[in-house]
Parts: C-alpha cells; sequence; structure tokens
C-alpha cells in the first residue's frame, strides 16, 4: 500500500457565496427564487441559502469535487435568471 492511500483523507469542499443588492425586496426576490435549489439534494451535499438584509448567503458544502462545481454553477444560473426577472418586472 502507498504512502498516499495510506495517508489519504476525504475533504470537505465547502464555499460561502454573498451576493449585495441595493434593496431588501431585491435581496428577497432573489433568495426566494434560488431556495428551492436547497430542498432536494444528492447525499453529501449540503446548501443552504439566506436573506441577511440586503445581502444574500449561500452555503455550499460537499464531498465530491465534480458535485461541487455543479452546484456551484447551478446556483449562480440561478441567481442570474432570478436577477434578470427582477430587473424585467423593475422596467415595467
Amino acid at each position: 500500500m502507498s504512502w498516499l492511500k495510506r495517508n489519504w483523507k476525504p475533504r470537505v469542499l465547502e464555499a460561502e457565496i454573498l451576493l449585495s443588492y441595493k434593496t431588501i425586496r431585491e435581496a428577497k426576490a432573489i433568495a426566494k427564487a434560488v431556495a428551492p435549489d436547497n430542498v432536494k439534494v444528492p447525499k453529501g451535499l449540503v446548501i443552504k441559502t439566506e436573506r441577511q438584509g440586503r445581502r444574500v448567503l449561500t452555503k455550499v458544502k460537499c464531498g465530491k469535487l465534480l458535485t461541487f462545481i455543479a452546484t456551484i454553477d447551478d446556483l449562480i444560473s440561478s441567481v442570474s435568471v432570478a436577477e434578470r426577472s427582477v430587473s424585467a418586472v423593475r422596467r415595467q
């Protein structure tokens, strides 16, 4: 058995993504839009989104690199769509 196999320990990858908005109303809309992503997740993945005043904080924890990257990519895509929707409603 190699030294690497004997000494390698799985790691948990963690990220905190903090987004700031001009208004509480906008932050509420974004947090609400991405909150469904928190409900049904694969085993070993933890994702939590919460609004803190005019900011939206999402914490992601995962033991698998590809799942971690895909989750953050999905989150950023969801936030982008939500921001465009809020912007479109604001212009009306």
